[in-house]
């Protein structure tokens, strides 16, 4: 009997610890400070992120062995099917989009910012299977469109999913979120610097403390999976990088104010042609990126791709101007029809290709003039890179150390950021640039801008400010009284005869001096929500409570009241 009452014990005590630790890491993830569970959730979330992303480099290695062509003259090109692959890309993607659901087709780097921003970066995992196998077809069959795109929506797929099936705080999933993110970036260009600085440039918007230390683990695990299986490899430590002499500064000046128009230029075609075809059917713009894409690989394959042909022109040994002026045309053209009519991919890779070719221009030209600049093309093509991918994205700094990270060479740093600032003045402030992620999300209707206030709300979970203290009781009128009596100040719910549950209120009637008993219907929330949904459930009558639930609504943990909401925004902590 003895042995019995003990293991009961033993079972009863196991329990009440396992409740404990659950609450207590559930309270640690709802407030927005920095713990060891968030990291290790964000570890282990990026294991999963960057383990999709290498699956998807590997099947896109294993595609481009079929598919890349060696033709180099044009009789070649004519008769090599591989010149026709962005039709039948085009037909395959169209296809695929058939068998899910229209919910689902939205896709890409501004899709991802709209769910981060209004949906705490819940992305639907329905949209994964048609970003993975649209996207890789789309690089397969040499669309001018580059690797992060999918790298991204993948990223932010895998760690959203697992934070929602672990049921985690929403203002955690967020985090999983972008370390998600983070994850996949520096698995898919091996630059976990570049990724941390991606995701609070253009993602995140902002820096918070809590964010940077599981946003940095997750870039760190992905660039530790891509040298394992890909090897410790820089993309772009083949370019012969000169450090420039300080006299040559002026150029870069002028340089700077030629990348501005360009991206100016770029961003302004790209919009333009965006909103044109928002609402063309899906069959039509692909077969129009499609054919575009065709005709210009014809004549120049080299622009064709994610933009790793374009940069071999641009760095090698003897290039010819007017070859690369008429290639730059046709990287542009053929980046804006993929990437304006829907093609799945992403933007860096071309704008790389675009910006080399701008560089090694401005490098010939100038040295037309100035000899010296001769043995300088590199260093020009990878300033050239900078500029367009910082300028075009609004994200200078991500820019500039992505492409520190890949070509593996300090020296670009100061030569780069003095042309950077005369590009982004220019665009910005003479041709009125913004950011194409931004733009893209207005032109499809998506919400992306919250309210400051909202925004600090949404930091934290409901648990940090909930009451615990509270007395639930069945619906009985006799005993109500008596219970309010007894709750020594505590809230007093009442669960109704249709399970709803109600604020029981003394109320002192003053012009007759009674009491009398009111009850007011309350609005439940999971523990999962933040202090934002509390403050839009409350906000309208700005008073009252909401009660919040673990699980079902019939067990209750917590209650808030409009007083204890007030007071946390006026603290000043959000």
């Amino acid at each position: 009997m003895q042995l019995k009452l003990n293991k009961a014990a033993i079972i009863h005590a196991k329990r009440a610890t396992r409740k404990y630790l659950n609450n207590e890491f559930r309270d640690k993830l709802s407030q927005a400070k920095i713990s060891v569970q968030l990291c290790a959730l964000a570890l282990l979330f990026a294991v999963i992120a960057s383990s999709v992303i290498i699956l998807f480099r590997l099947m896109l290695v294993w595609a481009e062995q079929y598919t890349h062509s060696d033709a180099t003259s044009f009789n070649n090109v004519l008769t090599d099917w591989r010149s026709y692959l962005p039709l039948i890309g085009a037909l395959l993607i169209w296809l695929l989009s058939l068998l899910g659901s229209k919910r689902y087709r939205r896709m890409g780097i501004a899709y991802v910012l709209h769910r981060f921003k209004i949906h705490y970066g819940k992305v639907p995992l329905q949209s994964a299977a048609g970003q993975f196998f649209q996207a890789l077809i789309a690089l397969v069959t040499n669309f001018s469109v580059g690797r992060e795109g999918p790298a991204i929506h993948l990223g932010a797929v895998s760690a959203s999913v697992m934070a929602e099936k672990f049921k985690l705080p929403d203002n955690s999933v967020r985090i999983m979120c972008a370390s998600g993110i983070a994850a996949g970036i520096a698995a898919t260009f091996n630059a976990p610097l570049a990724a941390v600085l991606f995701v609070f440039e253009v993602i995140v918007r902002e820096y918070k403390i809590h964010y940077f230390f599981p946003i940095m683990l997750s870039a760190i695990c992905g660039a530790v999976s891509s040298q394992i299986v890909f090897g410790n490899v820089h993309e772009y430590d083949l370019i012969n990088v000169i450090r420039i002499p300080l006299d040559h500064y002026p150029i870069l000046l002028l340089g700077g104010l030629g990348l501005g128009c360009t991206a100016a230029l770029f961003n302004h075609s790209l919009l333009k042609v965006t909103a044109k075809g928002q609402h063309w059917p899906l069959i039509y713009r692909l077969l129009i990126a499609g054919s575009i894409t065709t005709l210009i690989g014809l004549v120049l394959p080299q622009a064709l791709g994610s933009g790793d042909l374009a940069i071999h022109e641009a760095i090698s040994e003897s290039p010819n101007l007017w070859f690369l002026i008429a290639l730059l045309l046709g990287k542009m053209l053929a980046t804006i029809a993929a990437i304006g009519f829907g093609v799945p991919g992403g933007l860096i890779g071309p704008l790389y290709g675009i910006g080399a070719l701008v560089g090694a221009i401005l490098a010939l030209i100038s040295s037309a003039l100035f000899p010296s600049i001769a043995p300088y093309v590199g260093l020009y093509t990878v300033i050239g890179m900078t500029a367009m991918m910082g300028v075009c994205l609004s994200a200078p700094l991500a820019a500039l150390v992505a492409l520190l990270e890949l070509t593996n060479d300090a020296s670009i740093i100061l030569p780069a950021m003095f042309v950077t600032i005369p590009a982004f003045l220019v665009a910005y402030q003479g041709f009125n640039t913004s950011s194409i992620f931004i733009k893209q999300l207005e032109i499809m209707g998506l919400e992306y801008k919250v309210a400051p206030m909202n925004q600090g709300l949404q930091k934290k979970g409901v648990r940090v400010l909930m009451n615990r203290r509270f007395v639930v009781v069945n619906d009985d009128d006799e005993l109500l009284l008596e219970v309010l009596k007894r709750a020594e100040g505590r809230p007093v719910l009442v669960r109704n005869a249709d399970h709803q549950i109600e604020m029981l209120r003394l109320e002192i009637q003053s012009f007759e001096d009674e009491t009398t008993l009111s009850r007011h219907l309350m609005v439940g929330l999971p523990d999962s929500a933040t202090l934002n949904e509390a403050y839009e459930a409350l906000a309208a009558k700005r008073s009252g409570e909401v009660y919040i639930y673990r699980n079902t609504p019939n067990n209750v943990i917590g209650v808030i009241s409009w007083a204890n909401l007030l007071q946390e925004i006026r603290s000043g902590q959000l």
